[in-house]
């Protein structure tokens, strides 16, 4: 536990986490306060988020490569899958889906983008290995092609009513992203393994806590990031509507920032030290596991635990959003070379689709 402690002593993020008491108190207290209850809650998500991915690196270091490779892919989005899942079973679809294209948008375009940025200022050219950046992107592209197949024939009119081929639909394109997410790894982490090696740049490596802390705080803060993510998805149509933000909006940004503020505290660091392999790791690798398992498994827990079966058909704006999110961190990063205002270009594209998304709703969310 000492170890634990003194993380979170020497951690400014981690003092966050008085909000947790806080906001469960408040939500027995007050539970109709809904404004104060989002505040609190996305305030305390975020120190659970950072404890989350430094006991997830720790577990996945003691495991080796591959094991560790696997619980960095399940484990590394599990703040935005246990928000999501609340959503599903609270049937507030719109939120999921949203939260599913932010956080893709988020991760490819935002984080590497403000990485490229925050590295650039310090030095002046930035190089990375290309081939696991075209791994991630050309994995996130064929996804993003994936999840555009509903939206595309969603509108057909020789469709029967109902939705009943778009439910089929959806099961079959995420079984095959599940099956391509897994080859991806078994590619990258077993039998091209040496395409993927990043240079030393002679950082040592970060102490680890011990496994027994590591996983008793992983499975301690999964329960109490369920507990605040149950307080957040009742609060936030309320919340949404006094800041003048519609579901879509507060689960394509909001969800997806608050959800990856642990990988940003980290993608950040290691872009002031000039490692950006690790960063585009973070970045395309986040996005692609999105797009790859967490969106696929939404769909098929819905058949569990939602009211009704969910689909993978997205409203317009997001399909657009996201392709033009992948088509850009796949063009950028084809170089292997980046300079800071690479990433100013990468913000104001985020910029524009925060904007577009604050002031004109998908339909039905005005």
């Amino acid at each position: 536990m000492g170890a634990l402690l003194r993380e979170i002593r020497d951690t400014p993020l981690l003092w966050m986490l008085v909000f947790v008491p806080i906001v469960l108190v408040a939500d027995a207290a007050a539970p109709h306060s809904h404004t104060l209850l989002f505040v609190l809650a996305v305030l305390a998500i975020v120190p659970l988020a950072a404890l989350l991915s430094h006991a997830t690196e720790t577990v996945a270091a003691k495991t080796g490569d591959a094991v560790g490779g696997l619980l960095n892919a399940t484990l590394g989005n599990l703040t935005e899958l246990i928000i999501a899942i609340t959503a599903l079973r609270a049937g507030q679809y719109m939120l999921v889906k949203a939260s599913i294209a932010g956080a893709i948008v988020t991760n490819a375009i935002f984080m590497l983008g403000a990485c490229l940025l925050i590295g650039g200022m310090r030095y002046h050219v930035q190089e990375y290995n290309r081939a696991g950046a075209r791994l991630s992107s050309g994995l996130l592209l064929m996804a993003t092609v994936a999840l555009l197949a509903p939206s595309a024939v969603a509108d057909l009119e020789h469709l029967p009513q109902g939705g009943g081929v778009l439910h089929k639909l959806s099961v079959g394109i995420s079984m095959l992203l599940i099956v391509a997410y897994a080859l991806g790894l078994w590619f990258s982490l077993g039998t091209h393994k040496e395409l993927f090696a990043s240079a030393d740049h002679g950082e040592h490596e970060e102490a680890h806590w011990p496994i027994g802390v590591a996983v008793g705080t992983l499975l301690v803060v999964t329960v109490l990031v369920a507990l605040v993510s149950e307080i957040f998805v009742e609060s936030v149509q309320k919340a949404a509507e006094t800041f003048g933000m519609s579901p879509a909006f507060v689960g394509f940004i909001i969800v997806s920032l608050v959800g990856a503020a642990a990988e940003f505290a980290v993608a950040f660091a290691a872009a002031r030290k000039d490692r950006l392999d690790m960063v585009v790791s973070i970045a395309l690798g986040s996005a692609s596991q999105i797009a790859l398992f967490v969106a696929p498994a939404l769909v098929l827990l819905s058949y569990v635990v939602g009211p009704t079966p969910m689909n993978l058909q997205f409203w317009p704006g997001a399909v657009t959003m996201v392709m033009i999110a992948t088509v850009t961190a796949t063009f950028i990063t084809t170089s292997g070379r980046s300079a800071w205002f690479v990433g100013a270009l990468m913000i104001f594209i985020y910029a524009v689709f925060a904007l577009t998304l604050y002031v004109v709703p998908p339909a039905g969310q005005e």
